[in-house]
């Protein structure tokens, strides 16, 4: 490419950029590696069978006959991409009004609203719902798309962003309390249910009291946490009992309901108000007709989902157990999630970590550095479902008592 003085897209070809250290060479190895098969525990790797630990499939639904079932039905009736157009316009059907109703009875909300994309959801409610004058008070830990909507909001409107330490109640209150002396507006708290990277749990109970004390409003995505926590299943609201706390809730489809997009649920105020000015929400297409009734089939698979629940528990707990029997530090996940911190370590530390693994042993496992985590720092993060097997479990554990005498342990 001919690179002009100033030119903006001289970062393109010049290094720079996140990851750009391995991400010229790395031939789909650390970065976008290449699964082949049904998502699932037995994957294939460069040819190779792999355990596979990566897949956010919590109740193992993705190769469900029920959910196949849906599908080639929902094909055969509406085709993939009915009924096409945004939902303001041509695109409401009342399967998308039927959904929302059953998701809104699932987290115990008034009303719900889908979004086509879970990233665009996040984005669409938090840019909606804030205006000049207010704070979006947000964990410094939150996912992504919560920290672009924060921004955003600031950019359209003046919104100002407050973050705060993760998990810190006291710094949580600091930014509450100088948002209400020095702004005009509301606050809005914004965190995670569990932290996708790290598998905790947002501190919900003491939250919610500052939230009480400052009159603030509180935000909660919870994509790693429906399906999951609770005993029937409705998240981080469920897991504490306040789930009435929880002003606006949101979760993705694309873990627990093995789907894409996502669904904000509020009072139904709220969600009218949405409804005309979230921009995401009015400009997107809507969902195709076969997805809203895999969803549908979905939703109820994880109203009843006590099983795969108990399932899903029974294979976290033995990995995490096992793990830090042998000394290895996972952090406070309370979740599926299982992180495994190695300290020291660096890009090419973890790609030979990696190479150790689904080579020697078959295990796939997914490696975090710099920037996502600190310098020096190596982060493994292992996904449990409820379609693992305690020999899976076994198999792992195995592989990496083997593997210890590689890592720096503290």
């Amino acid at each position: 490419m001919d690179i002009k003085p100033r030119d903006i897209f001289a970062k393109c070809v010049s290094g720079a950029g996140n990851f750009a250290q391995h991400s010229q060479n790395d031939d789909n190895y650390l970065l976008s590696p290449i699964l082949e098969g049904l998502p699932g525990p037995q994957m294939m790797f460069q040819g190779k069978p792999m355990l596979v630990w990566t897949i956010n499939d919590y109740l193992g639904l993705a190769q469900n006959p029920q959910i196949k079932a849906t599908a080639l039905q929902a094909v055969e009736q509406w085709s993939t991409t009915a009924p096409m157009g945004a939902r303001l316009m041509s695109g409401n059907r009342q399967e998308h009004i039927e959904l929302e109703k059953k998701l809104a009875q699932l987290v115990d909300k008034e009303e719900a609203m889908l979004f086509i994309a879970g990233y665009l959801g996040v984005m669409g409610t938090l840019t909606g719902l804030v205006g000049r004058g207010d704070s979006i008070v947000i964990d410094q830990f939150a996912h992504a798309c919560m920290i672009d909507a924060a921004f955003l909001a600031q950019a359209r409107s003046g919104v100002k962003v407050r973050p705060y330490k993760h998990n810190d109640m006291h710094d949580l209150e600091r930014q509450l309390q100088i948002a209400q002396e020095e702004d005009t507006g509301g606050s809005l708290i914004v965190t995670e249910g569990v932290f996708g990277m790290r598998g905790d749990l947002a501190n919900l109970p003491d939250i919610c009291a500052l939230k009480a004390k400052y009159q603030a409003r509180l935000f909660v995505d919870d994509a790693h946490g429906l399906g999951v926590l609770g005993s029937k299943g409705k998240g981080i609201g469920e897991h504490y009992g306040l789930q009435q706390e929880i002003d606006v809730y949101f979760s993705t489809f694309a873990k627990a309901f093995v789907s894409i997009g996502g669904f904000t649920a509020a009072p139904k105020e709220i969600i009218s108000y949405l409804r005309l000015n979230s921009r995401p929400a009015i400009f997107s297409k809507v969902h195709p007709l076969t997805l809203v009734k895999t969803i549908d089939k979905a939703t109820d698979l994880i109203i009843n989902g006590e099983e795969r629940r108990r399932q899903l528990w029974e294979i976290a707990q033995a990995l995490q157990s096992g793990l830090k029997s042998m000394g290895y530090e996972i952090g406070p996940t309370e979740s599926p999630i299982t992180p495994i911190y190695v300290r020291g370590g660096d890009v090419n530390r973890a790609i030979h970590m990696l190479e150790v693994l689904r080579e020697k042993y078959g295990i796939f496992v997914t490696a975090v550095t710099a920037p996502v985590v600190p310098p020096g720092v190596i982060l493994f993060r292992l996904v449990s479902t409820a379609a693992h097997t305690m020999d899976d479990v076994k198999k792992t554990l195995s592989a990496f008592a083997e593997l210890k005498h590689e890592l720096t342990v503290d």
